[in-house]
């Protein structure tokens, strides 16, 4: 790889590798990740940077290189409070331009411009006006897993984590959710509300079915079953809990299950087995494509370059920020 003459002090990869270990082996740590992780610490100094990094993302970026890790309403929240000049999005493209809607001034950067969403792609700016034309007077609660295009033309936003208190928090009967249909069922169940849905679907979370569910307790006995709201229905109906990833990673915080299974994609899976490893995962595994389209050498690729800078044209990003941060005011 040709190097910047970016000036670098000098990092060793010791501690580093102390957040990995337990997901990492050393001999992969020192072949693969080591020289790009003490580049990438060097250049956050350098470039007063810092590395945002979702809960799918794999070990040596979420434990190893990342200043702030979460879902996607932990990183939104995040994004605001964060004291640096330039902010490294290390998960899709939607979640970098969700940063710099919260964070104009700053330069946000995302490792890799092809890191979509099967969601976010679903549904365009068009489609959400033919809704609302369609359905005139009901609010429409967006996902954060859309294109700021999309936001802009929404009431308020969404997570899979405060779905729930967003919808409740409009005090309606009836609610446009888009994009992702399941997510839609499941909350319409959980809150009464009536809800007119889009049919988006997460490329990871469709995969899964009950039987897998089924088969993964007949091999598991005493497993506990944690499902991501994404997964249909009737997913959802096997499981013994639904909820976003942070929502997960609680749950295994304050219950400490002996078994575990998280049906939801891969990294989740080992980045919670490297922090509790006294549980032991079953791993139903549904890989992102996206999600591992962020890598240590991409990420430090774009802090050498500065690329690729997220821009949001301000007529859309006003609206859309209007909305993103309706839902961050729900506490």
């Amino acid at each position: 790889m040709t190097q910047t003459a970016i000036p670098r002090p000098v990092i060793t990869t010791d501690a580093l590798y102390e957040r990995v270990r337990h997901a990492v082996p050393q001999v992969e740590w020192q072949a693969s990740f080591a020289d790009d992780a003490a580049a990438i610490m060097a250049l956050k100094q350098t470039r007063n940077a810092v590395v945002l990094a979702h809960n799918y993302q794999t070990p040596e970026i979420f434990h190893g290189v990342a200043d702030v890790v979460g879902d996607s309403l932990a990183l939104a929240r995040e994004a605001q409070e964060v004291d640096a000049d330039v902010i490294v999005l290390a998960g899709v493209h939607f979640m970098a331009e969700t940063a710099k809607l919260l964070n104009p001034s700053k330069t946000v950067l995302v490792p890799d411009l092809e890191a979509g969403c099967s969601l976010a792609e679903s549904i365009t700016a068009a489609d959400v006006r033919a809704l609302k034309a369609a359905h005139p007077g009901v609010p429409v609660v967006t996902y954060v897993n859309t294109s700021a295009d999309v936001k802009a033309e929404s009431d308020i936003c969404c997570t899979s984590g405060n779905a729930v208190k967003v919808i409740e928090s409009l005090g309606v009967e009836r609610v446009i959710m888009i994009p992702d249909e399941y997510l839609a069922q499941n909350i319409a169940a959980q809150t009464g509300v009536e809800v007119i849905t889009w049919p988006g679907h997460c490329e990871v979370h469709e995969r899964f079915t009950p039987a897998d569910i089924r088969t993964i307790r007949e091999e598991n006995p005493g497993v506990v079953v944690l499902a991501h709201p994404e997964c249909p229905p009737e997913v959802v109906a096997e499981a013994d809990l639904a909820g976003s990833t942070a929502q997960m990673q609680a749950y295994v915080e304050q219950r400490q299950p002996a078994t575990l299974a998280l049906i939801t994609e891969c990294s989740m899976s080992d980045n919670l087995a490297a922090l509790h490893p006294d549980v032991r995962m079953v791993r139903p595994c549904a890989m992102c494509p996206h999600m591992k389209r962020s890598t240590l050498v991409k990420i430090r690729r774009s802090l050498e370059t500065m690329t690729a800078e997220v821009t949001i044209d301000e007529s859309v990003a006003a609206r859309a920020r209007e909305a993103v941060e309706k839902m961050l005011a729900i506490r």
